[in-house]
């Protein structure tokens, strides 16, 4: 036979796309259109339907950038339309090569009952499935007109992303708002040729391709395309053979599972992520009720509290679908976080407050850990997870990898702790599946495990703003539960998947560290404001707790849960992995960087009065001390009589440079205010590399190929810039002892201020720096030549540190040419080490240098860029920034020189000193003290062993226990603890084990 494959499937794909398609909604009548354009922000539906209406034309543009109009929908069913299914259908001028991100509409009855989305690939309302003809027809969209910034040319700047720059313009044409006829049989027609169409293509030339295209064609001919509606059903019936074939005994299983991956913000703004989340579960709702297997996962505790508190009648809907099993709470935190970035206490609060709300609201605790789209993953979170109570882990994120494939699918993943967690990637590779042919096909062939494992997750539906998963994606799924040529597709829970899956697997393969994504690095240092105040919040909300802990037991002060709650809940919403990572538009961020203002102010408030209440009234100078280090005299957590500084910095200079020496150290800055040499004077080693300068600023060019302000291509480093000229330098020795060199330079259209300080007592040579950036795709490091030869870095992560190889000896370690730390980096050789603390970097690289036969190791802090995409402004204005050179230390003093760069000593007045309420000796670190969340007055201590090794330490609470238990992170207790014969209590940790402690006290 002649080869018709090509003529066979452009036949089926103009006529499904041209004739069957446009035949499901069949005949139609115009709705009467009245609208009124609100001239500012959303407002509540109940007012929208209360709003004064004038008439609209089809046709009319409508929708400033931002802008929310309101539709009012009136007509009448005709007589001739009785018993037949009537729907609407609503253009709002979409655009539906893009599934989501455009304009979209919510549309309610006439009481404020809402019934579902509008969406590009969505566009139909139910009137009702049997019409009597004659009915009168009242419906309200609230349409929100949310401008295009990933277009078809992508990533160009656009003042579009904030609503004190966005244009007024109409963004939109309304195309159609009918009543129709809704031809079921059309309908079912379109997903058979749909769903054949693309399976053939994924089939080898074989039977079963040329038996689908043949019943294909003969469908095709049975269809009249001037009769469709009547004809549909002959045309079925030619292709219900080849429907009708089971799949093989060895097919692939999909587990599928509907979902709608909404970014709680990103290219739009907290407030339209509160109404997309509204919209998508209206329509899931809405689903739901029309379908018997269909479920639906929806992760992200906040973006239910949001519904809520904003949209009480979706919240209605939601609750029952919760309880008939069929809407299913996934991942247990409280949004889908960035992991890299947070603290391990804010990841312990991401697990706590998302469970809570899930245990409070329906009665279920997730098992799983649900994080599809983050920019990769710490090496500390499989301890976490397991320790919160989880079972399993998903994402699918590092299928982004530039360079190399991830080697598994399903496995054990290993944390820094030996922790492991059940893990696994879906081999479609995407969260926004529609069951196509190829996704189907694709999950079947990729899939690594299929020696020994039988399925793989599908998270089906179109997210942000697409309105999740259609009835069109129920029906393919039908008809892929078991077809011939096809994997298996089922509706299922992620536990039940995650359960067969781990009975076929009893050995996974074990991935250990890190899941790093070879993509997006440079999310680790765009919008510096917004991860400057995320680290003081983190430090500044612990702290809260602490004083208040204490002030609490100590005074019977009240503890704020309340306050302490809603502020927390605030900062892990601005941990989303859009917010965070600095990869928001400017709305976004302009709005981050004034809610951490307003936390910060609400938790010094909040300090303020926990001291007072310790301390009492009073005129007595004292130290409070947040640190988990001790700070001079005083201890770590307490209250002490301020005292005197210890002999002042000695500052010595000559014609080319400064020497600042104290007990500890001697630095030397030369006259263009780098650090020429830094020499431990107990050792005689000196920290800077031969012949090289630190502290020195280098200005890049940053343009990378896409994803301007989440990427940094490894050939920005192709192009550098030393910034040596100096405007003004000058040195002294200040009252409080530290002696200060102050440089000031300029560069291209901005300036920079740098003080290098070296206080009395310390090894850590600080360095505050404000940057006044004008620059436009540019990237500005700080580099550090170290004269250590240095096999690893060890980057602080959460609750410990992690090791990276100098190398680059495979792809897998070339690809880490920009790399996460928290408050330190270190490199060290036997006995020496040299480490940068910082307040506000996330990123930095590392390059081996070799020099006469030598090896040394330079580090380099990323501190600002400057892409035009998203934000066009990003980072401009004043940032500053604290970061500072330790000199001669190792991990456990990398440790305490991180923690006391980040928290400052508070100088306050009272009436008395305040004993630590909760201290630890030995080989550990107190990370949080508070009460617990169930308000029973518990004493909540978390601890960690940072350095990775085994440790023994003693905790001794400073109030009477009468009960202690180790707990969960939830805080639940597990195991009774008795104390020594002192009242303390004995600990044996693990390499970098987090233990969480639980004590009932009395008043102390």
């Amino acid at each position: 036979m002649h080869d018709d494959i090509p003529l066979t499937t452009g036949r089926v794909r103009r006529v499904l796309d041209e004739r069957v398609l446009p035949a499901v909604h069949g005949a139609a009548v115009p709705l009467e259109v009245a609208w009124n354009e609100l001239p500012g922000e959303p407002i509540a539906p109940a007012d929208g339907l209360a709003l004064e209406y004038s008439p609209y034309a089809v046709g009319t543009p409508w929708g400033p950038a931002w802008g929310t109009t309101w539709f009012r929908l009136t007509g009448a069913v005709p007589a001739d339309w009785a018993g037949r299914r009537v729907e609407i259908v609503a253009d709002l001028g979409f655009d539906v090569n893009m599934p989501g991100f455009q304009c979209e509409g919510l549309v309610y009855r006439a009481d404020g009952t809402p019934v579902k989305s509008i969406n590009p690939r969505n566009q139909w309302v139910l009137v009702t499935e049997s019409a009597e003809g004659g009915e009168t027809v009242e419906l309200y969209v609230e349409a929100a007109a949310n401008p295009v910034l990933l277009d078809y040319h992508p990533f160009l700047p656009t003042e579009q992303g904030d609503i004190l720059t966005s244009s007024s313009k109409p963004l939109y044409t309304t195309r159609r708002f009918d009543l129709t006829v809704f031809e079921p049989e059309v309908h079912e027609l379109s997903l058979d040729l749909q769903v054949l169409l693309e399976l053939q293509a994924e089939l080898p030339e074989g039977p079963r391709r040329m038996r689908i295209l043949q019943a294909l064609d003969d469908a095709l001919d049975a269809l009249d395309l001037q009769r469709i509606p009547e004809t549909a059903a002959a045309a079925r019936a030619a292709l219900a053979p080849a429907l009708a074939a089971p799949a093989d005994a060895s097919a692939h299983r999909i587990s599928a599972i509907g979902h709608a991956h909404i970014d709680s913000a990103w290219l739009w703004p907290v407030r339209e992520t509160i109404r997309k989340v509204a919209r998508t579960t209206s329509s899931i709702a809405e689903l739901i009720d029309q379908t018997d297997d269909f479920l639906y996962g929806m992760s992200s505790a906040q973006q239910y509290a949001w519904v809520k508190e904003h949209r009480p009648e979706v919240w209605k809907r939601i609750v029952a679908a919760v309880a008939a099993g069929r809407f299913l709470p996934l991942g247990g935190m409280w949004v889908e976080s960035d992991t890299v970035m947070p603290t391990g206490e804010a990841l312990v609060r991401q697990f706590s407050q998302g469970q809570r709300f899930f245990r409070e609201e329906f009665g279920i605790a997730p098992r799983g850990v649900w994080l599809p789209d983050s920019f990769g993953y710490s090496p500390a979170l499989p301890q976490l997870m397991h320790r919160a109570g989880f079972e399993w882990f998903f994402t699918q994120k590092i299928s982004w990898n530039q360079v190399n494939t991830f080697p598994h699918h399903t496995f054990l993943w290993e944390g820094i702790d030996g922790s492991q967690v059940f893990t696994h990637f879906p081999p479609m590779d995407t969260y926004n599946s529609r069951l196509s042919g190829e996704e189907v096909a694709t999950a079947s062939r990729k899939f690594r495990e299929n020696r020994r494992a039988t399925s793989s997750i599908a998270p089906v539906g179109w997210g942000d703003g697409g309105g999740g998963t259609t009835r069109e994606m129920v029906g393919t799924a039908a008809r892929l539960a078991d077809l011939e040529g096809s994997a298996r597709v089922a509706w299922e829970h992620p536990d039940d998947f995650f359960a067969r899956a781990r009975a076929e697997l009893p050995s996974p393969p074990v991935w250990v560290g890190e899941l790093y994504l070879e993509l997006h690095r440079a999310t680790l240092t765009s919008q510096h404001r917004t991860k400057q105040g995320n680290r003081r919040s983190e430090h500044l909300l612990v702290e809260a707790e602490l004083w208040c802990s204490a002030a609490a037991i100590r005074t019977g002060a009240p503890y704020p849960y309340e306050r302490l709650d809603a502020l927390w809940q605030q900062v892990l919403l601005l941990q989303f992995h859009d917010i965070l990572p600095g990869t928001s538009i400017a709305w976004v961020h302009r709005e981050a960087v004034a809610s951490y203002a307003r936390v910060a102010a609400e938790l010094e408030e909040i300090i303020r009065a926990a001291l007072q209440a310790l301390t009492g009234d009073g005129d007595v100078p004292l130290v409070a001390n947040p640190a988990a280090a001790r700070l001079g005299t005083v201890p770590a957590h307490g209250i002490a009589a301020a005292t005197g500084h210890a002999a002042a910095t000695r500052l010595t200079g000559s014609g080319d440079d400064w020497v600042l020496t104290n007990d500890l150290v001697s630095v030397t800055v030369s006259r263009e205010g780098l650090v020429t040499s830094a020499v431990d004077l107990a050792t005689g080693r000196d920290a800077i590399a031969p012949g090289r300068e630190a502290n020195l600023l280098q200005l890049h060019q940053d343009f990378p190929n896409m994803w301007d302000a989440w990427d940094v291509d490894r050939f920005y480093r192709n192009r550098v810039e030393d910034l040596r000229g100096v405007d003004a330098i000058d040195a002294r020795v200040d009252p409080d002892g530290v002696a200060r060199v102050t440089v000031r330079r300029s560069f291209s259209a901005s300036t920079v201020e740098q003080t290098l300080e070296l206080a009395p007592g310390s090894r850590t040579l600080a360095i505050a720096q404000s940057t006044d950036w004008h620059e436009t795709e540019k990237f500005l490091k700080a580099a550090f030549p170290l004269d250590v030869r240095a096999e690893h870095t060890i980057a602080e992560t959460q609750f410990g540190a992690q090791k990276r190889v100098t190398h680059t000896n495979t792809s897998w370690e070339a690809a880490k040419f920009e790399t996460s730390m928290h408050r330190f980096v270190l490199v060290e050789e036997p006995g020496f080490g040299v480490a940068l603390v910082n307040d506000s970097v996330y990123g930095y690289d590392t390059e081996r240098v070799v020099a006469d036969g030598q090896v040394t190791t330079t580090l380099r802090l990323s501190l600002l860029r400057a892409p035009r995409f998203p934000d066009p402004e990003t980072d401009q204005g004043v940032q500053t920034h604290r970061y500072g050179l330790v000199i001669g230390t190792d991990l456990a003093g990398a440790t305490e020189a991180g923690i006391l760069l980040n928290q400052d000593e508070r100088v306050v007045t009272g009436a008395r000193e305040a004993a630590p309420l909760a201290t630890v000796e030995g080989g550990a670190v107190l990370s949080s003290v508070k009460l617990a969340d169930d308000r029973s007055g518990d004493l909540v201590a978390r601890l960690y062993e940072p350095v990775g090794r085994r440790a023994t330490a003693r905790l001794r609470v400073d109030a009477p226990v009468s009960a202690a238990a180790t707990a969960t992170l939830l805080e639940e207790p597990l195991a009774g603890m008795e104390a020594a014969a002192d009242g303390a209590f004995d600990l044996a940790l693990s390499p970098f084990e987090v233990r969480t402690l639980r004590f009932t006290v009395g008043r102390g």
